[in-house]
């Protein structure tokens, strides 16, 4: 098993960011961790009918199969490496495992013709 998957199982028994998950995931992933923690917390993980989306501070990512528009994810982390994850990507996962996603039952495409 995998850091991953062992602070996934956590967050599964649990179904809350104890602090044996926030270890977890802070131990796999460092400040990309802690950065997705803080994220799910603010409750700026987005679940809409097309996409999922994490607002930054800056701009929102839109997340697929923990694949992540940002350019962390684009030129920092190996695609075959499941561990290696944005904090975007994270935040999701986080946020789907506790039942911490914001949901909004409309298209993100509608949405961000708005934005």
């Amino acid at each position: 098993m995998n850091a991953v998957d062992r602070w996934e199982a956590v967050l599964a028994d649990t179904g809350e960011l104890t602090p044996d998950a926030v270890d977890g995931i802070l131990d796999a992933h460092g400040e990309r961790g802690a950065r997705a923690i803080e994220a799910v917390s603010e409750r700026r993980v987005k679940e809409y009918r097309d996409f999922t989306v994490v607002v930054g501070y800056d701009e929102e990512y839109v997340v697929e199969d923990d694949s992540c528009d940002c350019k962390d994810a684009e030129y920092n982390l190996d695609d075959d490496d499941p561990e290696q994850l944005c904090w975007h990507a994270i935040a999701v996962r986080v946020a789907r495992a506790i039942d911490a996603l914001d949901h909004h039952d409309m298209w993100y495409s509608d949405v961000r013709e708005f934005l």
